[in-house]
């Protein structure tokens, strides 16, 4: 049996029971990420913890990246008796609007350990580059006074 002393957390969880309602397809909660930009690429991490690969969908239209994912609740028997359950079940949502300084063709998606990972690459023409001066160093003329 699992035993908690913290009243307050009680008190926000069965106030989030009451007053708050499960993400639906039409009204989905939001979930919770982390994004940074490492080197030429940003990465944006999910939390998605209990939810399967198969529950989580990737749509981009327009430089709208959109992640929708579901947590169902885990299938049981007659001999089943859940203890303690707090995380929410229902459908969450986050949009990312994109910059045109984005490679918008080569995100790179991956799931493991209940965390979504994003990668996207910089795009070319939005990388710091240098730019070679040109001049001719016999083009000089002298002048004769």
């Amino acid at each position: 049996m699992l035993m908690r002393t913290d009243p307050f957390r009680e008190l926000d969880r069965f106030a989030q029971q009451v007053f708050g309602s499960p993400g639906t397809w039409s009204k989905p909660a939001a979930m919770p990420m982390d994004a940074y930009r490492a080197g030429d690429e940003f990465v944006v991490c999910f939390d998605l913890p209990g939810v399967t690969k198969d529950a989580i969908e990737l749509d981009l239209e327009r430089n709208v990246l959109t992640v929708k994912a579901e947590r169902r609740p885990r299938p049981g028997g007659d001999d089943v008796q859940m203890q303690v359950s707090e995380r929410p079940l229902g459908v969450f949502s986050r949009q990312l609007f994109l910059g045109d300084t984005l490679d918008t063709d080569h995100i790179a998606a991956d799931y493991e350990a209940g965390v979504l990972t994003l990668r996207i690459p910089v795009a070319e023409k939005a990388k710091p580059r240098r730019i070679e001066i040109a001049g001719a160093e016999s083009d000089r003329k002298q002048i004769k006074a």
